[in-house]
């Protein structure tokens, strides 16, 4: 991978790599663009297999972000953080300040909040070494845990896939395939299981699968069984690249809609997609709910406001559902339209 040559041709601003030997820290922080406001996105703690992957999916990730925050209208740019490490066994508070100095390092043009192996301790962490972190607890001025609302959205947006191959909003009766029961999946899980929705379950990790079962009465599946599950609706909620052109012919279900950010390995998965039939939720229209929540925090956070602006994710959808159909093209394609459009608009005025 030549990391120059692909920041030139997806158009990055930085990409910036820190480390800290006595705490055990490697981090790289990717900053996509900042048309519209600082760079916001997580701090992921994942163990990559190499730091090509890392870097690859830090990349990814902050255009996706980029890409969440305009189509959501909000007045953040995106960026993202990975931190190489298992957070199950490496993280520790050391590691988390040392990583709060990092993020300070930018000046204000990133800012951190939690992801996949980071939480809102973690935030705190970071909070004593930097002011650009969101996410921290309430009592400390922020908005708190942003996984609810990142659910609340998912739904959402299910919601309105469904209305356009069903007929109906309603998941009730539906069978929903939810790929990863981590904070994210779990919160999606508490939205279906009161809507009156089955669903099937598979993770990796043995506590993720048994809470699964028991307060949503899931039927746990194995996580590479997940794709051949004869069901309603496939919701990834795990990690990116899992719509491909190994795993799409496996699918049974009419709609793809989850939390997962990049689903799609590379941009003919939409296509293959939509020669399937299957509809397809842009992740980054659908799983914006967290980071709507949290840009709330620029002007002063305020829970109804967020709950009504993560529901209008639902009305989002629409719009990408009909600018496909009436464009003919992919609603993959017609999301990223939308949010190239407002970014292109917003240079202009600068």
């Amino acid at each position: 991978m030549n990391i120059l040559d692909y920041m030139d041709e997806y158009e990055y601003e930085e990409l910036a790599f820190y480390t800290d030997k006595a705490v055990g820290l490697r981090a790289i922080i990717a900053v996509h663009d900042t048309t519209l406001g600082p760079a916001l996105g997580g701090a992921r703690v994942w163990p990559f297999a190499s730091e090509e992957d890392a870097v690859l999916d830090v990349l990814r990730l902050a255009r996706a972000m980029t890409y969440k925050s305009s189509a959501a209208g909000l007045m953040v740019g995106g960026g993202k953080a990975v931190i190489i490490a298992d957070a199950h066994k490496d993280k520790n508070e050391a590691m988390m300040r040392a990583f709060g100095r990092f993020t300070e390092s930018l000046g204000g043009r990133y800012i951190t909040t939690d992801d996949v192996g980071s939480d809102m301790r973690d935030m705190e962490y970071i909070r004593t070494q930097t002011k650009h972190v969101f996410g921290v607890p309430v009592h400390m001025g922020g908005s708190g845990d942003s996984t609810p609302p990142t659910g609340l959205g998912i739904y959402s947006g299910m919601r309105a896939c469904a209305k356009e191959v069903f007929g109906t909003d309603s998941v009730k009766g539906k069978t929903v395939a939810i790929q990863g029961m981590g904070k994210v999946g779990y919160q999606l899980a508490k939205h279906l299981k009161l809507a009156g929705a089955t669903i099937v379950a598979a993770d990796i990790y043995a506590d993720s699968v048994r809470r699964a079962r028991e307060e949503f009465g899931a039927e746990i599946v194995d996580p590479e069984g997940i794709y051949d599950v004869e069901c309603d609706v496939f919701a990834p909620c795990a990690l990116g690249g899992i719509l491909n052109s190994r795993t799409i012919p496996r699918l049974k279900c009419q709609i793809v809609a989850g939390g997962a950010n990049n689903q799609l390995l590379e941009d003919a998965d939409a296509e293959r997609l939509a020669e399937r039939g299957i509809l397809y939720g842009p992740d980054f229209i659908l799983n914006a709910g967290g980071v709507i929540n949290l840009s709330l925090e620029l002007t002063g956070y305020n829970a109804d406001a967020s709950r009504e602006k993560v529901m209008s994710i639902y009305q989002t959808m629409e719009r990408v559902i009909a600018r496909a159909k009436s464009e003919g093209i992919t609603t993959a394609r017609a999301a990223e339209k939308i949010a190239e459009e407002r970014i292109a608009a917003v240079k202009r005025v600068r």
